[in-house]
């Protein structure tokens, strides 16, 4: 079976934030597909944490991409030709609590590893995860398209914007040439999955209350977001590295990756439907103000469907249940079940005829 047309096959990869959670699990996919694999990001946050518990084979680099000199060395060494960078302060409320390292990891070390990339010969091919929440958000019952106006009302959803432009910005002032390094940002949220033990995270705080045998107190039980597995994402994130990697210059662009319609849920459905897989789970909601909040989002994702061919394996049940299981296994053993999960959802892929799938 061939994944991605081998593309990453003994390929030079370097992935920041591989830590974080959407980072892990693209770590020990990229692995899995033979990739030579340096990674940057700083010290997991915190135990358990599933970059530990992977024990990937990779050069596993630790620094800030606030510094430069860092972000310089990890290049320097690994001399890649593919970059993903998904290192970035990555949660809405912590946004608020601290707004100039939000803004400075997320902009300012966009920046430096866009410089980085930029004095590196070896790089071919770029891409920059920001998030569904790059939108000027109207609340609209439809999907937000690539072209879409850019906003943010928090800080998180603004500095991503930022990193929209700071990315387009690159590409016309410095990556025009026909040799130049192809570079496009992937745009999904509300992703699901194992490993994940970040702080206010609706399922990551549901597992802590478990463990801790509390009901969780849910800030915005009718908020509606796009929920998806971690593993669908990035299939498409990979999809996309494959292509530019192939020299497909019209593609160094704007992308949306998210689920189908119907997985467009509030967070009062996904946990009712969680709960059937874990009956353990129990919340309530929670009194009192709460920092601003989209109350409705949804991407629409007709452009990565027509024209990479990308489409989501996983129904909003299957990957509940997927996440679900990983976490009720953690917490009985300790052990992770993620190389099995990623097995299981290649073979789902290949039934329903993906195209990376060959």
């Amino acid at each position: 079976m061939r994944l991605f047309g081998d593309r990453y096959r003994g390929c030079r990869v370097l992935l920041t934030g591989h830590t974080g959670f959407k980072g892990s699990w693209l770590a020990a996919w990229l692995t899995r597909l033979g990739a030579d694999v340096t990674c940057l990001a700083l010290e997991p946050d915190g135990s358990p944490n599933h970059w530990d518990l992977l024990e990937c084979p990779v050069r596993d680099l630790r620094g800030d991409i606030r510094d430069p000199a860092a972000v310089r060395a990890a290049f320097d060494q690994a001399q890649p030709e593919m970059v993903f960078h998904l290192a970035a302060q990555a949660l809405v409320r912590r946004s608020y609590r601290d707004p100039l390292q939000n803004w400075s990891s997320n902009v300012m070390g966009t920046a430096h590893v866009l410089e980085a990339c930029r004095q590196t010969p070896s790089v071919r091919a770029v891409v920059v995860a920001t998030t569904d929440k790059v939108y000027a958000n109207h609340e609209w019952s439809w999907g937000y398209r690539e072209v879409d106006a850019l906003g943010g009302h928090d800080p998180y959803s603004a500095s991503k914007a930022a990193c929209e432009l700071l990315v387009d910005s690159y590409r016309k002032s410095f990556w025009q040439n026909d040799d130049a390094p192809l570079l496009a940002t992937v745009r999904a949220g509300n992703v699901i999955g194992g490993g994940d033990w970040s702080e206010d995270r609706l399922i990551p705080d549901l597992v802590r209350a478990v463990a801790q045998g509390r009901a969780l107190h849910i800030r915005s039980p009718s908020a509606t977001r796009p929920w998806q597995h971690v593993l669908e994402c990035l299939s498409g994130y990979l999809l996309l590295g494959q292509r530019l990697l192939e020299g497909e210059r019209v593609l160094a662009e704007a992308w949306n990756f998210g689920p189908q319609a119907e997985a467009n849920r509030s967070v009062a459905d996904v946990l009712a439907k969680l709960q059937r897989f874990w009956p353990q789970l129990a919340w309530q909601a929670a009194a009192g103000e709460q920092p601003h909040e989209a109350g409705l989002l949804y991407l629409d994702c007709a452009k990565s469907r027509s024209r990479l061919g990308w489409f989501p394996v996983l129904s909003l049940e299957q990957g509940l249940e997927m996440t679900a299981d990983w976490y009720r296994h953690h917490h009985a053993s300790g052990q992770i079940i993620t190389f099995d999960q990623l097995a299981s959802y290649i073979e789902s892929a290949r039934a329903a005829n993906a195209v990376w799938v060959s």
